[in-house]
């Protein structure tokens, strides 16, 4: 039986309540915060015990989880809010938000200098692979630690190592390249379905097992179809993603056509189009305002 962890899991939303869910059922100690009280409580009633702020929440943790917004975010956290300094000695700190893998280094930096330690692991797979413990969990730092780690990040879904401190994050930016590109793919061959003639929902049963078979396809295709702009993944973080992309690749050296184009086009369905709270299948509206807007 994997031993148990007393783990201070801090930023309950969207994603980070169902993984808190995953690691309370695997029977680790967890406390939880969220800069909105409301949606930490609701996981006390799974076994959580509820901080009042992220300094009391770390306390007694031997692992610290983050998961929120970007990296001001995980920042202000570890930081303004106090809770590298509140943690114990050598606590390992895993950051699974999705930030920018040269901030994910320096903040690795920074906590070995105030003498913790760190891991940055972002996750794809949505609030259905949250729900389910199927994450796929890209973790960057030191193989020691993620060992350590491993048997928690297991709790949530499937962890592989990538490299040093900031690859983690690096992988997660090369994913969520591929999903936006697939995202502007998937609408383009419905919306041509639509426009041409054919049932747009048919064209997608008909595709799918073939090589265009994708979880993009089978998910966001299926949201497309059904006009279900519920906020999985919102648009705002795709286009914060992309962002991040584009910035890792001036870092590289290295020129990325399809993500800048996919950059400007999220940019525009959460600017012009008011889409920063939709999911981000709903760039099959920016498909749609694009081809109003020519004719």
């Amino acid at each position: 039986m994997a031993q148990m962890a007393d783990i201070a899991f801090l930023g309950t939303g969207l994603m980070g309540a169902p993984m808190a869910r995953r690691l309370l059922a695997a029977g680790h100690r967890v406390t939880v915060w969220n800069r909105t009280p409301a949606k930490a409580e609701a996981l006390a009633g799974d076994g959580a015990r509820v901080a009042p702020n992220p300094a009391d929440a770390v306390a007694d943790a031997a692992i610290v989880i983050t998961i929120v917004s970007d990296a001001a975010a995980v920042t202000d956290l570890y930081f303004t809010q106090g809770a590298v300094q509140a943690a114990r000695g050598g606590a390992l700190f895993i950051d699974m938000s999705s930030i920018q893998p040269s901030v994910a280094r320096d903040l690795a930096a920074r906590l070995a200098d105030a003498g913790r330690r760190a891991i940055d692991a972002p996750v794809s797979g949505g609030t259905p692979g949250a729900e389910a413990g199927s994450l796929a969990i890209m973790a960057g730092g030191g193989e020691d630690d993620i060992e350590q780690a491993r048997p928690v990040l297991e709790a949530m879904g499937q962890v592989t190592r990538v490299g040093p401190h900031g690859a983690g994050q690096l992988a997660k930016l090369c994913n969520q390249a591929i999903v936006a590109i697939s995202i502007g793919a998937v609408s383009e061959a419905l919306y041509l379905a639509e426009k041409g003639g054919a049932d747009p929902a048919a064209v997608r049963e008909a595709i799918r097992g073939g090589f265009a078979e994708s979880r993009i396809l089978d998910l966001h295709g299926a949201r497309i179809v059904a006009r279900d702009w519920r906020p999985g993944g919102p648009s705002t973080l795709q286009l914060k993603d992309l962002d991040n992309v584009l910035a890792a690749a001036q870092e590289a050296g290295v020129d990325l056509p399809l993500s800048r184009q996919m950059r400007e086009r999220y940019h525009s369905l959460v600017h012009e189009l008011g889409g920063a709270d939709l999911d981000h299948s709903a760039l099959y509206l920016e498909l749609e305002a694009r081809n109003l807007a020519s004719t």
